[in-house]
């Protein structure tokens, strides 16, 4: 995590955004306060979707919902 003073912050915004987007949280200051923390909202490096990722491994039996014989009248 870096910081940086507002007013160097201003003319340096493009280059800012670049190390935001590759994962580098920039806390923006003003007179030595944290004002603003700059972060991306979606990271490169997220996981993929996980949905589906069991597909033709676990399978439910076409008797799944039948009554079971033991708890028949």
């Amino acid at each position: 995590m870096s910081s940086i003073e507002i007013t160097q912050a201003i003319n340096q915004t493009s280059e800012l955004f670049h190390l935001a987007l590759n994962g580098e949280e920039i806390i923006i200051t003003e007179n030595h306060q944290p004002l603003l923390k700059l972060t991306a909202l979606k990271s490169k490096y997220q996981c993929p979707s996980l949905f589906g990722i069991d597909k033709d491994i676990i399978s439910i039996a076409d008797n799944f919902d039948a009554p079971l014989e033991e708890f028949e009248n």
